[in-house]
């Protein structure tokens, strides 16, 4: 992180900012803008495409600035050009547009966002994604199309993916080799709906289906399929541990059956309650006996387990130095260099009936679960990501996981396309 610093003040000294264009503007993305343009010198918010504008000119303007409309990918380059702050309901026109030197994604919007994504890769864009339901789904394909196309796609540090995936780094520096990473959760309730989180929501100034999201265990779910889908990592079942754990992270150390996490290569979990949080950690071992004994000597134990860990992840304060990272060091916080190890996979939140059309993440009728990829294929489940707006064929009972074969897909998705092609691409 230190040496991101010092080249974004090189640019500043220049008068050369990296500039970014963003597709979204709801909480985090407000909070984003406010960031870069009051704190991080190097660096500036171009252009923002939402399809409320009023969004896109109240994240310029919380964040002291005015910004013009265009309508065009012409006006928004020449908008860019003149330095000034453009707004703009088409998410295309910006990206047709010179002038932007990374895309970074807020929407949270699976089939919006992979048409997002596609067209600034194909554009040879680096594109920062905070869409891990996107990224959860077919990250694997994306990643290979940016490779291909010379450019990087990562996920956003100071989300907990981006936060394990910089601790994933660090701890296999050392010479350990890291067997659990995880996510702590304060809270954690699968039947929650948009009714019950709704005063949550209200008080924070946030998408209720979101709050929902985090409250019913899917955004954990997929937030820990890109780091395994990142690392090499797998679940040991379905749902992961998800243990309630209220001690110190330092103890878990004695909670893993480590010869089980040596035989699965590692895995990706959570814990509901441990201290501190809402952080992450790294469990790993080291092979070599002397290396050990410092260890001991350090204050991290005796083993076989040693403990890392961050106890707090920031949101979008630390994007910036994702963009940083992909634009002048091509180094991507978080991404998939294969393809998927874990899947999130749709599981009814209640009782569901033949002939009714699924709502979307954070909803009513379904939340996430982690599950191995290689279950994914051979039972044909559903993944989370592609859920929405799907018939049911037949009713399912509440806490089943749905497949293939409960549903009609949409007709016209590019998602279900793009899903295909990461199957063909890597096989199961």
């Amino acid at each position: 992180m230190i040496i991101v610093d010092s080249a974004l003040r090189r640019r500043a000294e220049q008068g050369q900012p990296i500039r970014v264009g963003m597709v979204g503007a709801g909480f985090m993305g407000r909070g984003l803008v406010r960031h870069i343009v009051r704190s991080v010198p190097g660096m500036r918010v171009a252009a923002i495409a939402n399809r409320n504008l009023a969004n896109a000119r109240r994240a310029y303007t919380e964040a002291g600035l005015e910004a013009v409309r265009a309508d065009t990918a012409e006006r928004i380059e020449a908008a860019i050009s003149a330095g000034r702050p453009v707004v703009t309901e088409d998410a295309f026109a910006l990206l047709a547009a010179e002038g932007i030197d990374c895309l970074v994604d807020v929407t949270g919007a699976v089939e919006f966002g992979a048409r997002v994504t596609i067209t600034a890769i194909e554009r040879g864009l680096p594109v920062v994604t905070m869409n891990a339901e996107l990224d959860g789904t077919i990250g694997p394909l994306l990643a290979h199309r940016a490779r291909r196309a010379g450019t990087v796609l990562t996920a956003a540090d100071g989300d907990q993916p981006g936060v394990q995936g910089n601790l994933l780094r660090f701890v296999r520096s050392l010479g350990v080799t890291p067997l659990v990473a995880g996510n702590v959760k304060g809270f954690q309730n699968e039947h929650r709906t948009p009714t019950t989180q709704q005063v949550f929501a209200d008080r924070w100034g946030q998408n209720v289906n979101m709050v929902t999201s985090f409250t019913d265990g899917t955004k954990v779910s997929f937030e820990q399929a890109i780091v395994a889908n990142a690392h090499g990592l797998t679940v040991a079942r379905r749902g992961m541990y998800a243990r309630e754990y209220t001690g110190h992270i330092d103890e878990l150390t004695e909670v893993y059956d480590v010869d089980e996490l040596h035989e699965l290569g590692g895995v990706v979990d959570y814990v509901i309650g441990a201290r501190p949080g809402p952080g992450v950690y790294v469990l790993g071992t080291h092979d070599d006996p002397r290396q050990r004994h410092y260890l001991e000597l350090y204050k991290l134990g005796k083993g076989p387990l040693y403990s890392f860990y961050t106890p707090y992840h920031l949101c979008h304060f630390e994007v910036p130095h994702t963009v940083a990272r992909a634009v002048d060091f091509a180094d991507a916080a978080l991404t998939p260099p294969g393809g998927p190890r874990v899947d999130v996979v749709a599981t009814a939140k209640r009782d569901l009936k033949a002939g009714s059309t699924l709502d979307g993440l954070g909803g009513y009728d379904t939340y996430g679960v982690a599950e191995s990829h290689a279950a994914t294929r051979a039972q044909r489940l559903l993944p989370m990501g592609m859920g929405e707006g799907c018939m049911l064929r037949r009713s399912v009972a509440m806490d089943t996981v749905l497949t293939y074969d409960d549903v009609t897909l949409p007709p016209g998705r590019l998602i279900d396309e793009l899903r295909r092609e990461q199957d063909e691409l890597f096989p199961a």
